[in-house]
């Protein structure tokens, strides 16, 4: 993984064997950053792809590899009072499954990179938006501070 930050913007390159969600998360650490939004696009090789299930609570998880295009990165990190950094993520994918093409989707756990990934990272400016637990789903949204 490498990146640069430019103005208020960093753009993240990632490479071979690279976890995205975990490097992002790296970046954020490193370069003090709070609350931001992301977006992204690659050639991934696995991912753990998520649905939340309101009547148990919990998520289904499901992942995925092969040859796998990330077609749509989007998220956000966001922290609580003691700073600890949280991601929330959705992301697209197109893959081949023999001679048709096929979509996934949905919250995104972990994304393995296959040759690359690219990355912009934009943090929130002027502010910080915190996290807040939700009881009734066991999740966490954001908290204006």
């Amino acid at each position: 993984m490498d990146y640069r930050k430019y103005d208020d913007t960093v753009y993240i390159r990632m490479d071979k064997g690279d976890e995205i969600i975990g490097c992002i998360l790296d970046v954020c650490k490193k370069e003090q950053i709070f609350s931001a939004v992301y977006s992204g696009i690659g050639g991934c090789s696995e991912a753990q792809i998520q649905t939340f299930l309101p009547e148990t609570g919990t998520f289904e998880s499901q992942t995925i590899s092969g040859m796998l295009e990330l077609v749509s990165l989007n998220g956000n990190i966001v922290s609580d009072d003691q700073n600890t950094l949280y991601h929330h993520a959705h992301a697209v994918f197109s893959y081949k499954d023999g001679e048709r093409h096929c979509v996934a989707g949905g919250h995104i756990k972990s994304i393995t990179v296959l040759y690359t990934a690219e990355i912009e990272l934009r943090p929130v400016a002027g502010g910080v938006i915190g996290r807040r637990s939700d009881s009734e789903t066991g999740t966490g949204f954001w908290n204006f501070r």
